[in-house]
Parts: structure tokens; C-alpha cells; sequence
């Protein structure tokens, strides 16, 4: 891929921290699925590839919500997005978000997580699961095999 280079754009390629708040805000609402897909996009962001027009990422999961709604949180933390065309959600029976960049590729495993009974709590405790899991360390989320 070629590099992109704008020197002259001051609003190319910047990044944000999303807050909690924010997140629940571009989303609906905050669920586990938005901060997992968010803290994989920074992740990779942060250690794979810096700039998302070098990037693509392959979401793969049922295609559904709840699952589905990793891409929402990998767009805003990767900055791969629809609009590019540089993601794509990927229908599996497994969860895993695949980057490609310069001929390099990641993937990054999901660990399992317990989501709360439902009952007529759920969506507050799905919140709480949710902001616990903004604040984990990137480990206790998921594991990263590059290839």
C-alpha cells in the first residue's frame, strides 16, 4: 500500500480517546461489545499500523447484534470504517478481528466474558460489565497472535 502523506492536512489521520460517555453516545448505548471492539482498535492502532487508510480490518463474528456491534467499537478505535470501505464484518461461528497492513497481519482473540442473567436489571448490569471492562488492561480483553 502506498503511504499517505498530508503534512499539509491538519485534520488528517488524528486520533481521540472515547470516553465511556462517548462511546454510549456514537453507539446507543454502552454494551461489552462497543468497549471490546474499541479497545481492540486502539490496540491496534497503537501497535500494529498508526494509519487506517494502510489498514483493513475483517470483523468476524455471528453478523448479528450483540456480537456485530464490535465493528462499531473497532471503526472508532482503529479508524478503519465503513465509509472507507476498509472494514467488513465477516459471519463465524468464532469472534476475531483480523488487520492487514503492509503485507503484516494480526488477529485478536476476544477472551470470553460472563454477561449478566437477564432479568429486569439487564441493561444496567450490561452497563456495568461494559464500563469494567473500558478499564481493563489490554491482557485480561483479549490475546494478539501476529502472523
Amino acid at each position: 500500500m502506498d503511504a499517505h502523506t498530508h503534512s499539509h492536512c491538519k485534520y488528517y489521520n488524528i486520533t481521540n480517546d472515547f470516553s465511556v460517555a462517548e462511546l454510549a453516545a456514537f453507539h446507543g448505548h454502552l454494551g461489552p461489545y462497543i468497549v471490546l471492539g474499541y479497545r481492540i482498535g486502539k490496540y491496534v492502532r497503537g501497535s500494529f499500523c498508526d494509519d487506517p487508510f494502510q489498514m483493513k480490518a475483517e470483523v468476524y463474528c455471528s453478523g448479528t447484534p450483540p456480537q456485530s456491534c464490535l465493528a462499531d467499537g473497532v471503526q472508532l478505535g482503529s479508524g478503519c470504517t465503513l465509509g472507507k470501505r476498509n472494514i467488513e464484518i465477516v459471519p463465524s461461528e468464532t469472534i476475531n478481528c483480523v488487520f492487514n497492513a503492509d503485507g503484516k497481519r494480526v488477529t485478536i482473540t476476544p477472551r470470553p466474558f460472563t454477561l449478566p442473567a437477564r432479568d429486569t436489571n439487564y441493561e444496567a448490569a450490561i452497563e456495568a460489565v461494559a464500563e469494567e471492562m473500558y478499564y481493563q488492561q489490554d491482557a485480561e480483553l483479549f490475546d494478539v497472535s501476529y502472523c
